[in-house]
């Protein structure tokens, strides 16, 4: 036993006699696994959704303007759901999840972000945390035009003409419905004068054009959802001055 004792003795001696006379001797290091090797991979196929592997509001971006156009990314992380890709539209707004309308051009993903955080914590969560990321810019996707960063012509769009507060086309949702409620919240709600309850919808059919005429005003004020019709593209909503006889 004192034998065998010696002999591992003597070896360990050799073995650092060795690491002291050879500066590029190493011992065998165990293998670890790197933190970004151990990350689940982004999807391929499509563009990434940054904002899924962003945890701290702390490390947004808050150097890069968000545009009309720009594909973006949106998690609240206490939704615990998969981040949502939202495009800016061509008034620079965006739908986003529990607010609705939100204005996003002219913001840094960090802005809207804590923007977006403040009005969840007066409603729906005691802390809330939102992230936003860009993932595509209007430079990326090689779209231009009409002033804004990108043309309608390769957009599912519609139009609202009338007694609204802005006139013009809006992008619809590739994930969801868009609705004539929706479409007017998204042009900043009904002007002063508008008649509210005969809202025209202006659809081309194989049969020609379609009228079919929406009473908005009960589906705002008495929340008659049913009549909350989704929209499709090209639609054309036209909402006219209320009539007033003296």
């Amino acid at each position: 036993m004192k034998t065998l004792h010696l002999s591992v003795a003597l070896s360990l001696l050799a073995a650092g006699a060795a690491v002291a006379q050879d500066p590029t001797f190493r011992l065998p290091e165990t293998r670890r696994e790197s933190a970004q090797a151990a990350q689940p991979p982004l999807p391929s196929g499509e563009v990434n959704k940054s904002a899924s592997i962003i945890n701290d509001m702390q490390v947004i971006d808050n150097t890069r303007t968000i545009r009309s156009g720009d594909l973006i990314s949106l998690r609240i992380v206490e939704d615990r759901k998969d981040a949502l890709q939202l495009r800016v539209g061509v008034t620079g707004d965006i739908n986003a999840p529990h607010i609705g309308i939100v204005r996003a051009a002219g913001r840094t993903c960090r802005e809207l972000a804590f923007q977006m955080k403040s009005q969840l914590e007066k409603s729906l969560y005691v802390t809330a945390t939102v992230i936003v990321a860009i993932d595509q810019t209007i430079e990326d996707t090689g779209r231009k035009g009409m002033g804004v960063g990108y043309g309608s012509e390769d957009l599912e769009v519609v139009t609202v003409f009338g007694q609204v507060a802005r006139q013009g086309k809006y992008e619809m949702p590739t994930e969801e419905d868009l609705t004539i409620s929706q479409a007017i919240l998204l042009s900043g709600g009904f002007a002063q004068f508008a008649n509210k309850k005969k809202v025209k919808v202006v659809r081309q059919t194989p049969q020609g054009a379609k009228n079919i005429l929406v009473n908005v005003d009960q589906i705002m004020r008495k929340g008659r959802m049913e009549k909350d019709i989704p929209l499709r593209k090209g639609d054309v909503i036209i909402v006219d001055e209320v009539k007033v006889n003296f």
